[in-house]
This record gives C-alpha cells, sequence and structure tokens, in this order.
C-alpha cells in the first residue's frame, strides 16, 4: 500500500481511465442495488453507454425488496437489467457455513456472470469491492481474483466514503444507504444455513424497521435466539417497553424462542467474535 492515497480527483480519473481500458468489449457489471454496485453501474453507463449490463442474483439470502429496490435504481440510472436465479444453497461448501463461505458463494456468482458475458459478446465483469473493503473479513476476494474478475473501486483506491461521495455527486437516490449482507452472515459460522432460517430472519429484520422505524439492522440467529442490532444512533427509538413487548412477540411468531436487543448495538462482524483466533472485525464477502 502507498504511503499516502491519491487525491479524489486523482482516484477518480484513475477510476474512468480504468473502466474506459478494460470495459472497452462491454462490460457485465454485479449489481446488488447497493451504494457500492449502484455507483459503480451509473460510472459504467456514462462511460461504455450501451455495453454494459447489470446483472442482479435473486436469491432466498436477500430480502424481495432489495431486489425490488435494485430494479428502480437500475431504472433510475437507465442500464439494462437481468435477473438470475441463484443457487447457493445447492452448494454444499456453503450451506455447512464455514468461516469462508463467502468464497464459494462469490465463486459461483462470477462463473455464472462469466457466462452472461460470454452470451453477450462482452470482454470483462466489473464488481463493487472497495479498496476498504480489503482490510476486513473478505474470503470473496479470493475468488475474484482466481476468477479474473476486475474491481473498479480497488484499482482506483476508491474507500466508501469516496464512493458514497461520488453517488451524491451523481445524484443516486441510494448514496446513504446502510450497507447489506447476505442473510447468512446472521447465522453463526458451521450453523447449517437453510432456507428456513434465512427468510426467518429476513422477515424478523423487515418486523423491526417497520416497527420501529430504523435504518440499519441485523437479527442474529443464535439457534433459536434472536439478537437483534441497530445503530447506535438509532438505539433510542427502540428504548420504548410496549414497542420492545411488540417486537418479541413478532418475532417469537415467526419462531424464535428468546428475542434479545443487543446494547453495543450494530457493528460489522460480530459473529467473528465467535472465532477462536480471529482478530478480523468486518462483514461481508
Amino acid at each position: 500500500m502507498e504511503n499516502s492515497l491519491p487525491s479524489f480527483d486523482e482516484k477518480y480519473d484513475r477510476l474512468r481511465k480504468f473502466i474506459l481500458s478494460k470495459g472497452e468489449k462491454g462490460a457485465v457489471v454485479a449489481f446488488s442495488g447497493g451504494v457500492d454496485s449502484s455507483t459503480l453501474v451509473a460510472v459504467c453507463r456514462r462511460l461504455l453507454g450501451d455495453t454494459v449490463v447489470a446483472v442482479t442474483a435473486v436469491s432466498p439470502l436477500y430480502p424481495p425488496e432489495e431486489v425490488e429496490e435494485a430494479v428502480r435504481v437500475a431504472r433510475e440510472i437507465g442500464v439494462k437489467h437481468i435477473l438470475i436465479e441463484s443457487n447457493e444453497l445447492s452448494d454444499e461448501n456453503f450451506v455447512r457455513n464455514p468461516e469462508d463461505r463467502c468464497y464459494y458463494c462469490k465463486k459461483n456468482l462470477l462463473r455464472t456472470l462469466k457466462k452472461v458475458a460470454g452470451e453477450l459478446g462482452f470482454g470483462v465483469v466489473f464488481e463493487g469491492t472497495s479498496f476498504s473493503d480489503l482490510r476486513g473479513h473478505r474470503p470473496g476476494w479470493r475468488a475474484v481474483v482466481e476468477e479474473g474478475v476486475y474491481s473498479p473501486w480497488v484499482e482506483a483506491r476508491f474507500m466508501k466514503e469516496d464512493i458514497r461521495k461520488l453517488a451524491r455527486m451523481i445524484g443516486l437516490f441510494v448514496h446513504d444507504k446502510p450497507s447489506m449482507a447476505c442473510l447468512a452472515s446472521r447465522i453463526p459460522f458451521n450453523e447449517r444455513i437453510t432456507v428456513e432460517r434465512v427468510v426467518r430472519i429476513g422477515r424478523a429484520e423487515a418486523t423491526v424497521k417497520r416497527t420501529a422505524g430504523v435504518k440499519q439492522v441485523r437479527v442474529r440467529d443464535h439457534n433459536g435466539l434472536a439478537r437483534i442490532e441497530v445503530d447506535e444512533s438509532e438505539m433510542e427509538k427502540l428504548l420504548d417497553t410496549k414497542l420492545l413487548r411488540r417486537i418479541a412477540e413478532e418475532l417469537k411468531r415467526l419462531g424464535f424462542k428468546y428475542v434479545t436487543l443487543d446494547l453495543e448495538g450494530y457493528r460489522e462482524g460480530s459473529m467473528l467474535l465467535m472465532l477462536k483466533n480471529s482478530s478480523q472485525k468486518a462483514e461481508g464477502c
């Protein structure tokens, strides 16, 4: 890593040159609808025109509303958008939920995106890992390297805050959207991932958001115990006895046996604290 990072303008210039160079024969972009991938798609659309396609994987691992928002963002950007079915839960390597489960998920996704690019006659696949993501627990990055997929944010050394700044400049409505990791990240490592568990978690998080009016929520599933994390800035919204009782009742109806509120609030990678001898502290792929 260089002693000092380039300025925002220097990063943006590097980003444009990289996308124009690598994407000259067309690009498929992995598109979740989050701020990182949305901003990347928007920049690619401006630079590459109709020779860019955004591809979103539809899976039980992501709530339906996330797919709906991705469709909305793609429409806002004006980019061609393809939805594909992903099959993470058919891969035993993923389902058994090892510490590097994201590697298997990412590997399968990128291989599928490469097939889509081939069918379209496009030259590359881009994905949205940021430069700051590389500081954390990112087993999926190994798949990116192995599959020869490009990460323009990494190449241009864009940090998370740089991407949000660019999203605001472009005028994307998702510029302040909270980060989102797949629902499997709510299940402790080495506990099996099932459709029933991820669907229950997704419904639980939607319940907390709807009932308390919070934006950043994680419902960690500890074998039937729901541990709710919300951003520290929103914690006060939950400190109401009647509201907490209502949330507990709703989550128990979904199948949780116990419902707890984590007093430390939302923090990335809290499940990693359960791993012995782990010093990593970031959630994601």
